[in-house]
């Protein structure tokens, strides 16, 4: 969409995909054997309507949401209570816990809805003998913030999930083909009518967009919710919609950074050159070293960040389509790499970035047991987490389909910037292609089982 400057001096407008404001944060709460869970409209600071529309909640939703949780989750007790270097969930002991409090007609404990507090997920040990596979990482005591979102006491990280864990797993043969990713996309009609109240704008002399805010958004229309490799109405979805927006929001000054040194990137944009026909584009996706691996494939580790932001930008087309332009501008680059600078400390402060990773370490620990037939080599039946013993009923939310826009600008010496777009993409298998044989794991692997208690979780 390019309208060009004429003689009287009338400014170029480089139009971007239209952002929504709006963070779609996960549900922290699982329904269980017919039990009701929280609320499933109010997630995470929005509301979503029967036709799938997102809309913000309003303070009473939120402060609702927030009491809700407060209620609901309780305070961990006895060993739980302390932080742990390297704490093992067995996954064989959870199956069991989770069939003991179904014959009891008993909710999930949160101690088994967290992962025992755990915050990330650093070996899986494989225990031919025992019948069992063990994930082991750091984790600490939880608690509820006041941004309604369930994280470790100590260092903020939110805690990983038993559903997100279960879906995870379930999901590992539908994201094969083409990985797991979200989108948030204009539509080619909605783009043409903007093209053309602009052109209308600048033959009546209107030079600043911002008076056409109204009917701007009025002419884009809504966007389209796109997502693919895990099921639409599952908590796993909501988080890399919430992820990807609150991604767009801090890069189009929509809202604040809430770490230091990580401007948005209307601000780094401001009066320098922007193209009129291209647009950036930016995408979180996954971000590990190598996989390390015992000699024997029984000890794994996985490292590495977790999460990384590229970009590239996108040409747009008469027609209102949109091209991949196979390059980045450097302002662009210069904010992709901040951003993966800056995420650790995202994650601790802003808790969707951190369930974001946690989403990225579970996808990889489910493909590398599958890929690797991690439980065949245990015979460790999995029927429970996979979903095929259907004893815990996930989280059914409605389903995101489309989104209001708002917009954002900023003056560049060619013309107007209007917003960008992005998305989310998680490709586990790339991730476990990649491995090396480490001579000390098994050692590791040992030491964590030496240490093994009667209970489903024990520290090393």
């Amino acid at each position: 969409m390019k309208p060009h400057a004429n003689g009287s001096g009338f400014p170029i407008w480089s139009v971007r995909t239209l952002l929504v404001v709006a963070a779609l944060l996960g549900s922290t709460v699982l329904s269980y054997a017919g039990l009701s869970g929280f609320n499933q409209n109010a997630v995470g600071g929005v509301m979503i309507d029967a036709q799938g529309m997102v809309r913000a909640a309003t303070v009473a939703d939120r402060e609702a949401f927030l009491n809700q949780l407060r209620v609901q989750v309780e305070q961990p007790q006895g060993d739980l209570a302390q932080a742990a270097e390297l704490r093992m969930v067995s996954l064989a002991k959870l199956q069991q816990a989770i069939r003991t409090a179904k014959q009891q007609n008993q909710p999930l404990p949160d101690e088994i809805r967290y992962l025992a507090g755990l915050t990330r997920v650093e070996y899986v040990f494989v225990y031919p003998e025992r019948q069992d596979i063990v994930l082991a990482g750091p984790a600490e005591p939880w608690e509820v913030r006041e941004d309604a979102s369930v994280v470790g006491a100590n260092s903020g990280l939110p805690t990983l999930l038993l559903e997100d864990l279960m879906v995870a797993l379930e999901s590992v043969e539908m994201a094969r083909q083409a990985g797991i990713s979200c989108s948030i996309e204009p539509t080619a009609e909605g783009r043409q009518r903007l093209n053309a109240l602009l052109r209308r704008a600048r033959r009546s002399g209107t030079r600043d967009p911002r008076m056409l805010e109204p009917a701007m958004r009025e002419a884009f229309g809504p966007q389209t919710v796109k997502l693919n490799g895990v099921p639409a109405d599952s908590r796993f979805a909501r988080v890399l919609v919430a992820a990807d927006f609150e991604m767009k929001r801090i890069a189009m000054q929509l809202a604040d950074a809430p770490v230091q040194g990580l401007p948005s990137y209307m601000a780094m944009a401001k009066n320098q050159r922007q193209s009129a026909s291209t647009n950036p584009r930016w995408w979180m996706t996954t971000n590990y070293d190598a996989l390390e691996r015992s000699e024997d494939r029984l000890a794994w580790r996985i490292s590495g960040q977790g999460v990384k932001t590229l970009t590239e930008s996108d040409r747009l087309l008469a027609d209102g389509n949109v091209e991949q332009a196979g390059r980045a501008n450097k302002i662009a680059q210069q904010w992709a790499t901040l951003m993966t600078e800056k995420y650790p400390e995202l994650a601790a402060e802003q808790a969707v970035f951190g369930e974001l990773r946690n989403l990225m370490d579970l996808s990889v620990i489910a493909t590398l047991i599958t890929q690797e037939q991690l439980d065949q080599r245990a015979g460790c039946d999995l029927a429970v987490l996979r979903g095929e013993e259907p004893i815990v009923e996930t989280s059914s939310l409605e389903v995101p389909r489309a989104i209001e826009p708002h917009c954002s600008f900023v003056r560049g010496n060619q013309g107007w910037t209007v917003s960008a777009s992005g998305g989310v993409s998680i490709n586990a298998f790339e991730v476990v292609s990649k491995q090396q044989v480490s001579e000390t794991l098994t050692e590791t692997q040992q030491t964590a089982a030496a240490s093994e208690s009667d209970r489903w979780w024990w520290n090393s």
